[in-house]
Parts: structure tokens; sequence; C-alpha cells
């Protein structure tokens, strides 16, 4: 699949809109009168100063609960409000120059989505929650549904579709309704959430236009708090191949994950997570808050996302000095992304590997970077061809050098000459 020509300039920043705005969990459900969708509108300003250039809305369709037990899917929930402030956020969206992608739902429906469809429904549930059914994807039925629910709200101006549990759905039903949904909008952009599998097989056979890149986000965190770079670099081979075939969607935090921050062993190994994110191929997303170092673990249990999901007031968000200097990091990587845009396609290549320090470039065509990193308690030397620092830590930009030297739990960008 080829994506749309303007995936390759985007970087998300998602947000999960029923927490975002104190509507789920809340004490009582908030009216529709109270517009509460209109608050997402208010950190448009943030997200531009962030340096996003996109927002990926969690669900906002009728459900009773966490929205991913939808009731009508083409109904705002009312909770959040109406089809006038869903109008309005979209509109106030792109007026910023931000794109819009929704969160669908088409796996499984909620206890009060109408059972008077004969033949829509299977008899198990899904993944063990009792309120959750899931469709019967081999119903047509079910297809045309799905295709009338995406083009409605592309044409209401969204510009695309994170379809959630996308690994639980036959890919026969992708490759049979995306098509008829692109005819209509041949530049929305679909991803699917998927968790683990052959992402580049299921792309190809399902037509999705990139998938949710769970190895790398794994092996980020994992690679960073084991110390074993040999983790990360097995999964950027992989990732090498993913990029080959199609841009995959990648984080280092999301809606469904305990938050980076508090992943993190070491807050020093933060900003490591973060070049990483901003020198590998793909589509960038950042989780609403990670930017300033929310805190937030995931729990298996009852409530167990309230943690991560929480409500945001009113911008500007008052934050203490750490906030501060984790919300510059962010800027200042991601605007290093927009300033180096053939990122979006590039491969990595290790230069020096080994289980606390890693060197790999990253590439796409002519244009290149040399990315290292140093989790070590010591300092890592390296000699390299004639090579300019334009960022790292404790690093003056623009030193042209022959050899670095990393402090520990350090990083450079440099760019050979």
């Amino acid at each position: 699949m080829t994506a749309p020509g303007w995936v390759r300039h985007v970087i998300w920043w998602q947000v999960y809109p029923l927490g975002f705005v104190g509507a789920f969990p809340a004490d009582a459900p908030p009216d529709p009168s109270e517009h509460r969708l209109r608050r997402i509108a208010e950190w448009f300003d943030h997200a531009i100063e962030l340096g996003a250039s996109g927002i990926a809305l969690g669900p906002v369709f009728a459900s009773r609960t966490h929205g991913y037990d939808t009731t009508d899917h083409f109904r705002i929930d009312p909770r959040l409000g109406d089809d006038d402030d869903f109008d309005y956020v979209v509109g106030e969206a792109h007026r910023h120059g931000l794109r819009v992608l929704l969160d669908g739902v088409f796996n499984h429906v909620g206890p009060d989505f109408p059972r008077n469809h004969e033949g829509w429904f299977r008899e198990h549930t899904f993944e063990g929650h009792g309120d959750l059914t899931t469709l019967n994807h081999d119903n047509p039925e079910v297809a045309d549904y799905v295709v009338d629910v995406m083009g409605y709200w592309l044409r209401r101006g969204a510009d695309g579709w994170r379809l959630d549990a996308a690994y639980a759905v036959p890919q026969r039903f992708w490759s049979a309704v995306l098509p008829r949904v692109r005819e209509m909008h041949p530049e929305a952009w679909f991803v699917g959430e998927l968790i683990h599998g052959d992402y580049a097989a299921v792309v190809s056979e399902a037509g999705f236009d990139s998938v949710t890149q769970y190895e790398l986000w794994k092996a980020i965190w994992s690679g960073l708090n084991d110390g074993n770079f040999y983790e990360l670099d097995w999964a950027l081979q992989r990732h090498n191949g993913f990029v080959e075939s199609f841009p995959p969607l990648t984080f280092i935090g999301n809606h469904d994950v305990t938050r980076i921050a508090s992943r993190l062993e070491n807050s020093d190994h933060l900003a490591h997570a973060l070049v990483l994110l901003m020198t590998v191929g793909g589509v960038p997303s950042v989780y609403a808050g990670d930017e300033l170092g929310y805190l937030g673990v995931k729990e298996e249990r009852f409530g167990g996302d309230d943690a991560i999901r929480p409500e945001f007031g009113s911008p500007p968000v008052p934050v203490d000095e750490h906030g501060a200097r984790v919300w510059s990091l962010y800027q200042y990587l991601i605007g290093f992304r927009r300033r180096h845009p053939w990122l979006f396609g590039a491969s990595t290549t290790a230069l020096r590997l080994d289980n606390r320090h890693y060197v790999y470039r990253t590439q796409h065509g002519d244009d290149a970077l040399i990315v290292a990193l140093n989790i070590a308690e010591s300092p890592l030397q390296m000699s390299l061809p004639h090579a300019q620092i334009i960022a790292g830590s404790g690093a003056p930009p623009q030193e042209v050098v022959d050899a670095v030297t990393i402090e520990p739990h350090g990083w450079r960008i440099l760019q050979p000459i």
C-alpha cells in the first residue's frame, strides 16, 4: 500500500477524549449541554507548540462506559456533546492545520447496541469481557454497516481511522471493506491495531496503510531497563523490513499502556526513548501528557486504566521543573523530526552494539544521521568519520568532530560530512 502524501509529515498527538474531558469515569455522567468535546480544541495551540500536526482521538461515539463498548457508531457520545461539537472540533483542528484520526471499534459492540439485527453477532464475547459482543464479520450487512460508518465521518471531516482490535477481525473482512471506503475517500489513512505477528503480511492481506508497532514499543523500554540493546537492535531489524512495506505507527506511550515516565526505571533514559522514536522510520505518535512528564501505571483490574487516562484542565497546565525539562525535550526532538522529514522512510544499521551502548546509522536514500546512545555508568568514547554534532545531551551543536565522548546516560545525533 502507498500512504497518502500527507502522512509523510504527520506527527500525532493522541487524546483519549472521555478521560481528557472528565466524562469517564465520573460520579455523574456529563450532560450533552456541557459540550465537553470542545475542550479538546482548547489544546490545539498546545499541540502546535509541541510540534504535532495531527490529533488522534480515542472513541467519541455513543457508549455506556469507556468508549470501546459502542452503542451507536453514528452518534457522538452524549457525555461529550453532539454532532455540532464534533464539527467544531474538526473545524478547529483543520483551521490549525491539524489532521484528525478517529478510533473505530468494529470488532465488537457494547451491551446497549441494538440487537434487532439478525445474524450480526457471534455467540462469544470479546476476550472474556462479558459486556462486549463480537460482531459476525462473515455477514455482508456488517461490512456494509462499517463502510457506511467510516464514510459518514470521513465526509464530516475526519482524515483517517485507527481500527481498534483489528487483530481479532478476519483479514478478509478488512480487504473487502477498506477498498470500498478508499474509493470514496482516497486520501484517508487506515491504521490497524496489531499487537504481535507478521505485521507486513497482515498489512498486505488486510489492506491497512499502517499498524501499531508494539514490538518496537516493548523493545525500547525493556531494552533501556534491562541494559539489553540486543533486544532493541533485533526489533529494529524487523522494523526495517516493515518500513520497506508500510509506515508503522510508532509510539512510546498510548492510552492502553503504562506511561513511559513510569515504565522507565531510570528517568535519564526518557531522552533515549524519545530519540529512538524520532529517528527511526514510521509515523510517530505522542500520548497527551507524556510531553509534560505525566506518570501513570496501568493495572489489570476494574478501573485499572484510570491512572493513564486522567482529566486535563484548561491549558496551560502548571508543570514543575522536571515537567518543563520534559516539555523542552519533546519540543526539541519533535522539531528535529519535522526538520528531517525523510526519517519517515528511514532504515537503521547498527554501527556499535553491546548491552549498554548502541550506535546506529539511520538513512533514507542519500540522507543519513548517526545516533549514539549510552546508558552505562562510564563515558562512551568512539571514533567516526568526519561528522557534525547536531543534537545531544550536554553537547554544543554544530561542532565538527572525528571522535566523540558521550557522558554516562547521554546521547548524540551526528550528521556525516
